[in-house]
């Protein structure tokens, strides 16, 4: 007989980890266009953190109404263990990762901290066969988010933070600087521009350099004790995976002609300074999207893009990983093992 629990990690009311309830839930069955995956290991990302605490970093008209109980979560690896009637795509057995329901989860409609979890199609791409669940689930999120400012947007959405749709640039040839480049995105922003050409200045703790020169970082400083912004003139392109307001002082940095990419603008408030130096700031939103999984998953497998984690934790000890997270300082991903 088919069991019609599961075990997940819930919220009952916002907070801090603490809040974070493992326990039974429902087990969910596909709808129509989705896939029924059981998961072996989930990606630990900031939305989570963010919808734990109310999104209280949101302003308030951003804020999404959450139904309680509500299981956290977007990025999952795992096999598909079954698929709805229409799903020609995908079928029982197959390996999987995804990024699911984002940002239209926002309210929590994602559900990945659980031994199941439902995901449309085309949120879902196929798990590259070289790697182990452990670092496919960490890349989702941090992978697309790099890949859509950096490399194909992939969608033609209305862009939230600003009135035109954000543009990548050429890589080929330039200087890229990555501040926090040893955290989940950093570290895959370096490496997409060194794939891409570039060459890259990398900001980060001086202790995650070794790390950083493996990923293939032509120059690295640590912000313990240089200011990048004091030192470093005349890049093409700055992306800043710590963003808010203080990625304004990266603008001096930057050449005429040349582009910020802050991964969390909010707060940032420097367009006439911009304006007035002749360089862009541009951000956008990262999204689902199973199809660029599908294409990046090569080189995930051939070690061209390669996954740090952090530190794993059991799904029943989420608690613990949102501690870590809180702690920062990440190298790479924290990750959580379901089964």
């Amino acid at each position: 007989m088919m069991t019609k629990t599961m075990k997940a990690v819930r919220l009952h009311a916002f907070g801090g980890p603490e809040v974070l309830v493992y326990e039974d839930a429902p087990k969910p069955e596909p709808k129509p266009g989705e896939v029924l995956i059981r998961v072996h290991a989930v990606g630990v990302n900031p939305p989570d953190w963010y919808l734990r605490d109310g999104y209280r970093m949101l302003p308030p008209e951003w804020q999404p109404q959450v139904s309680f109980p509500v299981i956290v979560g977007t990025d999952v690896s795992g096999v598909v263990e079954a698929v709805a009637d229409d799903v020609r795509t995908f079928a029982a057995g197959d390996e999987v990762y995804a990024m699911i329901r984002f940002p239209t989860g926002l309210a929590g409609d994602s559900r990945a901290y659980a031994q199941y979890v439902t995901a449309p199609v085309t949120d879902v791409g196929r798990k590259p066969a070289g790697i182990d669940h452990l670092h496919a689930a960490a890349a989702p999120m941090s992978l697309l988010t790099a890949w859509q400012f950096l490399i194909d947007l992939g969608h033609g959405e209305p862009n939230p933070l600003q009135p035109h749709q954000h543009r990548p640039v050429p890589l080929d040839g330039k200087t890229v600087l990555v501040n926090g480049a040893a955290g989940g995105v950093g570290h895959l922003a370096l490496q997409l521009a060194k794939w891409r050409g570039a060459r890259v200045i990398a900001v980060a703790s001086g202790r995650h350099e070794a790390l950083l020169r493996g990923f293939g970082a032509d120059e690295v400083i640590d912000y313990a004790r240089t200011r990048a912004e004091d030192v470093v003139r005349g890049v093409d392109l700055v992306v800043d995976a710590v963003g808010g307001p203080s990625s304004a002082r990266f603008l001096a940095t930057l050449k005429r002609g040349g582009a910020l990419f802050p991964i969390f603008p909010l707060g940032l408030d420097a367009a006439a300074e911009a304006e007035q130096l002749g360089v862009t700031i541009s951000a956008t939103q990262v999204r689902s999207n199973g199809a660029q999984l599908t294409e990046i998953a090569s080189l995930l497998d051939d070690g061209t893009i390669r996954i740090a984690i952090d530190s794993v934790f059991p799904l029943a000890d989420a608690r613990q990983a949102h501690e870590r997270a809180a702690t920062g300082h990440l190298q790479g991903k924290i990750v959580l093992t379901a089964g």
